[in-house]
């Protein structure tokens, strides 16, 4: 079992290292639909940088482009127009072979709903993006145990998902994105389907993470006390994002 001081330890000094660094760029990032006759324009000329350990949190009524935005920074969508650069490579150079190979090592996914596969383990849920990377089994459930300490549910490795709660499922879904030590996490209302006591313990460990890690987070939440938890909390409206100083 690996020693949980030296874990933390260890991912505190490659986040130290990282610090500063620009892990997230977008530049006139426009995208646009084809509604029968007519085009409709659901992100223009969007511009936005994240550096290593900074969590943005993306507001926004229904229908202003969340998902849409969520989608292209992650590599699921291409732009019609403008660059997304993560971790200074820009997903417009690569094929979709290598962009599916870029994504699964430089890009954690978090969702409302965990998405972990229930005849798996919590461990093997974890090593998952590893396991499918070529990595060997052995050395991926390795590495996935030395998330789940960091996320505190070392514990329940060998539990399947039925078996967890709510909250805990969120950890193993924490720590399968987190698993390859990527560039960027993207976490779609990730405290959406939790209780309040819950999505507080979440919002504690996002804490720890912001701290012990070398990637950027960009969360997209409807939830107010999430979002003003963050660095920054930026609005998404008319296509564009825009600082918000306002009370949520």
């Amino acid at each position: 079992m690996n020693d949980p001081a030296t874990v933390k330890e260890s991912a505190m000094t490659q986040a130290a290292n990282a610090k500063g660094k620009i892990m997230l760029a977008c530049h006139d990032l426009t995208r646009i639909y084809r509604e029968g006759p007519q085009d409709v324009t659901v992100l223009e000329g969007l511009e936005l940088e994240v550096r290593a350990g900074e969590r943005v949190a993306i507001v926004g009524s229904s229908g202003s482009g969340k998902t849409t935005l969520l989608n292209l920074l992650g590599g699921l969508d291409r732009p019609s127009r403008g660059e997304v650069r993560i971790a200074d490579e820009s997903l417009l150079d690569l094929g979709e072979t290598a962009l599916g190979r870029f994504r699964n090592r430089h890009i954690g996914f978090v969702y409302q709903f965990h998405h972990l596969l229930a005849e798996f383990t919590a461990l093997e849920n974890a090593a998952l993006p590893l396991i499918v990377s070529g990595q060997r089994k052995k050395a991926a459930e390795s590495r996935a145990r030395e998330l789940l300490i960091r996320v505190g549910i070392a514990e329940r490795a060998d539990h399947k998902p039925g078996e967890l709660s709510g909250g805990e499922r969120q950890r193993v879904a924490i720590a399968r994105a987190l698993v390859t030590d990527p560039s960027l996490v993207l976490m779609d209302e990730p405290t959406g389907n939790l209780d309040q006591t819950t999505a507080a313990s979440i919002l504690a460990l996002m804490d720890e993470l912001a701290r012990t890690t070398a990637c950027a987070f960009v969360i997209v939440t409807h939830d107010p006390a999430m979002a003003a938890h963050q660095d920054r909390v930026l609005k998404l409206d008319g296509g564009r994002l825009t600082e918000q100083h306002d009370p949520l």
